[in-house]
């Protein structure tokens, strides 16, 4: 585990974060903060199920939202979920701020990690779809500390001069810009394979780089296809993750791209590191 550590403060390991992180978190209302694709139906649905056939994945559902209650309806409800109540700060974000990597792919659309950063000058990249006037389908910002809040900047300002928080998903700050419905994840995976969804900085920096994914699920082909063209280039990993049988897609996925499991959940995984 030592050299797991050492590897994230030295840059050879970049943390890679999805929704499992807030399995145990609760807003002070107490409603549960999404942490896997059923509980965020449920969250986009006012706490209902759906049909079996759109409980298959939240991209769906949330296509069904948006077809019948206007695209509105789902960024309002996404930006709902995160902010109508406080909730602290998970475990794994807290335990990165002690480490401060000077680069972090989070898929959530919180501002968890952000609040990481919030005292030092970071770039933000954050994904967007569906938009017109061009291909690339990421934003960059810069915070600024005196002003404390984000300001647009060129893509070519980008640097490793500074910590990178890439949220290729969206997030609810500055700009509400979220990737959640069928039609959104089709346009950024379809620009993603043209090499549009990286900035040209990030392509060339992630040559070669290991990857640490906590909270990751990768039962479905979606986000199995958002990692891997993230992470092209890549030379291996691991990915945190309890003993649950992994489906025959996952263990080929973790196989091909040399990602090794460690069998405990995330407070465990940080107690060990």
């Amino acid at each position: 585990m030592t050299e797991i550590l050492q590897a994230l403060k030295n840059g050879e390991l970049i943390p890679f974060i999805g929704m499992g992180v807030f399995y145990d978190t609760k807003t002070e209302a107490g409603q549960q903060i999404p942490y896997d694709s059923d509980s965020m139906i449920l969250a986009l649905n006012n706490g209902r199920a759906m049909s079996a056939r759109l409980m298959y994945e939240y991209s769906r559902a949330a296509m069904s939202l948006e077809q019948r209650k206007g695209r509105p309806f789902i960024e309002q409800m996404t930006n709902h979920i995160f902010t109508s109540s406080p909730y602290a700060i998970p475990t794994i974000y807290q335990w990165l701020k002690t480490i401060k990597p000077r680069y972090i792919i989070d898929l959530n659309m919180d501002d968890s990690l952000l609040k990481v950063y919030a005292e030092e000058e970071h770039f933000l990249i954050t994904g967007v779809s569906r938009i017109m006037g061009g291909y690339d389908r990421f934003i960059v910002y810069l915070f600024d500390t005196k002003e404390k809040k984000y300001k647009h900047v060129d893509k070519t300002l980008l640097s490793s001069m500074l910590p990178i928080i890439f949220k290729p998903l969206g997030c609810i700050v500055p700009d509400k810009n979220f990737i959640i419905s069928d039609a959104d994840f089709v346009d950024w995976l379809t620009e993603a394979m043209g090499g549009y969804a990286m900035a040209p900085f990030l392509k060339n920096y992630r040559e070669g780089k290991k990857y640490l994914f906590l909270g990751v699920d990768f039962d479905r082909d979606t986000f199995r296809m958002v990692a891997n063209e993230i992470t092209l280039g890549m030379s291996g990993g691991y990915i945190v993750s309890q003993n649950k049988e992994l489906t025959k897609k996952e263990e080929k996925f973790l196989t091909s791209h040399k990602i090794e499991k460690i069998a405990m959940n995330i407070n465990s995984f940080i107690e060990a590191v």
